[in-house]
């Protein structure tokens, strides 16, 4: 009798490491996942503010650069429209010599499910040109949708919100 209660405590021992092993890789796995999925939400709503940026920063002696940088931002369907149109913009920001330059950013996400994400967008900027010197400080606010390409959030869909 005494021999087995070794046996029995050896035996209980193992099963509770052995639970203890797996219980610690799970939550290793899910630790991991959660931070995975952090860094993509914080990525998807930096991405948002830049393009943010980039729409509210555009300038009559940098349009072209302005624009491309705009597009590059972009991905599918809303890529091509802006890239087609970007020629007819580019023109009318010289013509009337426009600059937009953005004051207060702020972003928030909406949602997010695997490589698509909504993200709000709000900023305040001022827009001056060739009538409006001083320019009067306005609010925009956008709703973005993103899609992940490779390992870069994308604006795919661009609205803006009144």
């Amino acid at each position: 009798m005494r021999r087995r209660l070794p046996m029995v405590t050896a035996i209980t021992l193992s099963v509770v490491v052995v639970g203890l092993a797996i219980a610690s890789g799970w939550l290793g796995v899910v630790t991991l996942r959660n931070k995975d999925e952090a860094d993509q939400q914080a990525k998807a709503i930096q991405s948002a503010r830049q393009m943010g940026v980039n729409l509210m920063s555009l300038d009559a002696a940098t349009a072209q650069r302005d624009l491309d940088r705009v597009v590059s931002g972009t991905t599918g369907d809303l890529k091509n429209k802006l890239a087609s149109q970007s020629n007819a913009f580019m023109q009318q920001i010289t013509k009337v010599k426009a600059k937009s330059t953005v004051n207060d950013v702020d972003a928030a996400l909406v949602s997010m499910d695997g490589d698509s994400a909504e993200v709000m967008v709000s900023l305040n900027g001022t827009v001056t040109n060739d009538k409006v010197k001083n320019g009067t400080p306005q609010g925009y606010r956008y709703q973005m949708d993103l899609t992940r390409v490779d390992d870069r959030w994308l604006v795919s869909g661009l609205e803006v919100v009144p």
